[in-house]
């Protein structure tokens, strides 16, 4: 059977998909690749498609061997690849022999790193998604040296020619939040004002910022309700929280803004300490 052996994992890796969206009332986050277009390019590079399971790896480190001769491709932040200690490419797919060792090294731009194999990654599915949630650890444990990962069928050819994966776009796009009546009157306008900074405890949860605490018009809890993808919920310090794949389904503070879900992949690449602008989102804009 064709799979691969971990030999590091790097800081964090895991399995990643498409996630499992429509599970909240289950208290079930939606998990999924942060980077969607990341996991998706390398997916069709590969011949995958678009939902194969692909390995999400923070800040790179991530060394593996391949039992049989394997398609892989990575995408997202850029760092050194290797296979047997020969330079691969970056965003295209790359073929290892059979028993050969692929390395990604230390991300040296963007956070998050995807390995797409042909077939996929073939842990078994929990509630119809591969995809590791870090908050209540539903589907597969995260990715440890010594595991060994089975890999599905193969279904497409890789393709050597790729359409290049969204630019960044700048500031993430923020549609204003269901709750004014809890911040100051120009709340939204100072967020999109001030340029924030990315805390070191930012996570699959959460994108935690810091910068001029948000203003509130009061310090308490609301009764708990739910929360979606890209929310920037305020807790009492004032410092904004934008809730990534792994959120909470529920939450107590208010919601100052919504960002654009189209921009939602660039705050997976964020590193601690770099700058984070918003700017008001177009009505049309909206996206699912």
């Amino acid at each position: 059977m064709s799979g691969i052996e971990v030999l590091e994992a790097g800081l964090m890796t895991t399995v990643q998909d498409q996630g499992r969206p429509g599970f909240a009332h289950l208290g079930v986050p939606r998990a999924g690749a942060l980077d969607r277009p990341a996991a998706q390019l390398a997916n069709r590079l590969v011949g995958n498609p678009a939902d194969a399971a692909v390995l999400e790896t923070l800040l790179g480190g991530l060394r593996v061997r391949c039992t049989s001769g394997t398609w892989v491709a990575v995408c997202g932040a850029a760092a050194a690849i290797d296979v047997d200690g020969i330079a691969r490419g970056h965003s295209r797919p790359e073929w290892v022999p059979p028993g050969a060792v692929l390395r990604i090294g230390a991300a040296y731009a963007g956070a998050r790193t995807y390995l797409a194999l042909a077939g996929g990654v073939g842990v078994e599915p929990v509630l119809g998604s591969r995809s590791t949630d870090t908050l209540a650890w539903v589907g597969p444990p995260r990715v440890a040296a010594g595991d060994h990962l089975s890999l599905g069928e193969r279904l497409g050819e890789p393709r050597a020619l790729e359409t290049p994966r969204p630019p960044a776009s700048g500031p993430l796009r923020v549609h204003p939040g269901p709750r004014p009546e809890h911040f100051a009157p120009d709340a939204l306008e100072r967020l999109c004002a001030t340029t924030w900074s990315v805390q070191g405890d930012s996570d699959r949860i959460g994108l935690r910022l810091s910068g001029p605490p948000v203003a509130r018009t009061d310090r308490g809890e609301l009764a708990s309700e739910g929360m979606i993808l890209g929310a920037v919920q305020v807790p009492p310090d004032g410092q904004p929280v934008v809730f990534l794949a792994d959120h909470p389904p529920t939450g107590g503070y208010p919601v100052v803004g919504v960002v654009e879900a189209d921009d939602l992949w660039q705050c997976a690449q964020l590193r601690p300490g770099e700058p984070v602008r918003f700017t008001p989102a177009s009505p049309s804009s909206r996206s699912s």
